[in-house]
């Protein structure tokens, strides 16, 4: 699992199943890429165009990594959420926490 920067150095790949099984390796890429976003970057975006799978610890580390990026003055975006991403983040109502973006 690794992060791939954009040309600001804030886009992150997110595995294809965001699960119990895999959400700490992610969260602990993303917490080291979060660290490393300059000051000056637009935010933390996390691509979910491969992720096919999410579970609620899944969305619990997209909350926790929301919360950590907005410690450090960045907004969090999801790009290319799937439609289920989307639901369940409507449904547990954590889906003002997101920019959503293609």
């Amino acid at each position: 699992m690794q992060a791939i920067a954009n040309n600001d150095g804030s886009t992150l790949m997110a595995p294809d199943r965001l699960i119990s099984s895999t959400s700490g390796g992610f969260r602990g890429v993303a917490l080291d890429h979060i660290e490393g976003l300059s000051p000056n970057a637009n935010g933390l975006v996390i691509d979910l165009s491969q992720t096919v799978d999410i579970d609620a610890s899944g969305l619990g580390i997209l909350v926790f990594l929301q919360k950590r990026a907005k410690e450090r003055g960045f907004s969090t975006t999801l790009r290319h959420a799937p439609e289920r991403v989307r639901n369940l983040l409507k449904l547990t109502l954590l889906d003002f926490l997101f920019e959503f973006g293609n």
